[in-house]
């Protein structure tokens, strides 16, 4: 529950490497970096509702705990994997569809701070959000 509300990105480290690692080009790894994004984050016990919007996109995804499930990342690439928790962690692995490789993201309340990690092959970035 500790995760619910709506979230506005407020800084990025090392982002436009971890895009670059993922295959995404420059064009899109610049906007990426200023995409405005804002989570509202909904939980209701194993279930939760995301919204992200975006300079880019509007999207809600749906799921369950431990339960697969697709997604599509802004820049059209395709995942399959699912969210637990882990501790005070909500801990996500998924794999590209495009080529198996695995893609772990973190989300966690530091502090007023919700901070998500990603790691892709070895690289990791941080996302810094503040409760809008």
């Amino acid at each position: 529950m500790a995760f619910n509300g709506t979230w506005k990105v407020e800084r990025n480290e090392n982002y436009e490497k971890f895009m670059e690692v993922m295959g995404i080009n420059l064009v899109k790894r610049k906007l990426g970096a200023h995409d405005n994004l804002k989570l509202t984050i909904q939980q209701d016990g194993k279930q939760f509702t995301i919204k992200e919007s975006s300079n880019f996109r509007t999207i809600e995804i749906v799921f369950t705990l431990g339960v697969d499930f697709d997604y599509s990342l802004a820049d059209g690439t395709e995942l399959h994997g699912n969210w637990n928790i882990e501790g005070d962690k909500l801990v996500g692995t998924f794999k590209r569809k495009d080529n198996g490789n695995e893609l772990k993201a973190l989300r966690e309340i530091i502090g007023d701070e919700l901070v998500q990690t990603y790691t892709y092959e070895g690289v990791s970035a941080k996302r810094i959000f503040k409760k809008a």
